[in-house]
């Protein structure tokens, strides 16, 4: 005769909690790109600063650019092209995207805000990137339509026999790739250096030295080549390559490419920071 069948074993205190846990009823989903690109989006509509210095950046672009162009006529579009009057507002307007670029990162470090983030998407590489895509987009569509529209109004008054047929659409593409990718720039330093005012100093300094100290490197003849080469590059006189202000006849291509270097490397040693230090 077969002995009886042993009694099951009570359940552990571990299966009893694992059979009485809670059970959400919403669906969990697995997180991607587009949920931080749609976190990052609602934060920069979201806060002041972005109405403020987008708003400023379309005045001065807009605003000096037709105040230049009600100052000029026909003749004075035969070499350059109907452009050309925002290029003198985007050499004060790149400040204010340089600026915003620097409050999307530096700002959540200062507020602490970034804990909650990192707690959100605690992949904090895709919380950058999402940052960085915003902001250009943002960046170039203002930049790039403030100057297309300053093109149309100037072709629009002082078009006519007189005024040349120099293309202008490409300093449209090619100036508000060279100021977004400046703000890009400044997000990755404000992201390194996590301060606000330091990161936006060091990027006054990036923009304004270069201008500056070639008046007195050029005294030295060992530091003439030195001045000639960041007064090339510098970012007034590149803007006013790309615009065709400049007598050299260059297009600022070379110019943009060391810009593209330059943001490449910065972004690269954000994202290498952002996983080795605490928030």
């Amino acid at each position: 005769m077969a002995p009886p069948p042993a009694a099951p074993a009570p359940p552990s205190a571990w299966q009893q909690a694992m059979n009485n846990a809670y059970t959400s009823p919403i669906p969990v989903k697995k997180t991607h790109l587009g949920n931080a690109l749609s976190s990052e989006w609602t934060k920069i509509k979201s806060v002041r600063s972005t109405v403020w210095t987008l708003g400023i950046f379309l005045l001065l672009v807009i605003g000096i650019g037709l105040l230049a162009v009600a100052n000029t006529n026909p003749r004075d579009y035969a070499e350059v092209p109907f452009t050309i009057p925002a290029f003198f507002g985007l050499m004060l307007g790149q400040i204010c995207l340089i600026t915003l670029g620097v409050l999307v990162t530096s700002s959540e470090y200062g507020t602490g805000m970034i804990r909650t983030t990192f707690t959100a998407s605690p992949q904090r590489h895709r919380v950058l990137a999402a940052k960085i895509l915003i902001f250009f987009l943002v960046a170039f569509i203002v930049s790039a339509g403030s100057i297309l529209f300053v093109g149309l109004v100037a072709s629009g008054v002082n078009s006519g026999p007189e005024a040349g047929d120099e293309p202008w659409m490409g300093t449209v593409f090619k100036g508000g790739l060279y100021v977004s990718l400046l703000g890009v720039l400044a997000l990755a330093v404000g992201s390194m250096l996590r301060h606000s005012a330091g990161a936006i100093t060091a990027m006054l300094g990036v923009v304004l030295v270069p201008a500056i100290l070639p008046a007195f490197l050029m005294i030295w003849e060992s530091t003439r080549s030195l001045a000639e080469k960041m007064m090339d590059y510098n970012a007034i006189n590149s803007l006013a390559k790309i615009f065709g202000a400049d007598d050299a006849g260059s297009t600022g291509t070379s110019q943009l490419m060391v810009l593209v270097v330059l943001t490449v490397a910065a972004v690269v040693g954000a994202f290498a920071l952002l996983e080795k230090r605490d928030v």
